[in-house]
């Protein structure tokens, strides 16, 4: 679990292109639990504001752990995506 903790501060420290390449690796590798690596790799995309990647991430996590914070998450990013202000839009 040390690497993921490593990856936790990595993401914390906002080196996101570093962290990346790291949690693909440690997925790659199905030893440590899929549900916490596709929650950070949906974090770190979500840092880059790559929306797509990151719900595709945060929906990998829920589809293993329906209990995932990636479920908050997910909701999240779709609610800011759907937000429609009528104002807005008026020219």
């Amino acid at each position: 679990m040390k690497e993921i903790t490593e990856c936790k501060r990595l993401l914390h420290d906002g080196l996101v292109e570093e962290v990346i390449p790291k949690l693909r690796e440690l997925l790659a590798h199905e030893k440590y639990p899929a549900d916490e690596l596709f929650y950070l790799l949906g974090n770190a995309y979500r840092k880059q504001q790559n929306w797509q990647q990151a719900i595709n991430c945060y929906s990998e996590a829920i589809s293993v752990n329906p209990e995932s914070p990636a479920r908050e998450a997910r909701t999240m990013i779709l609610d800011i995506l759907n937000f429609y202000h009528k104002d807005l839009y008026n020219p």
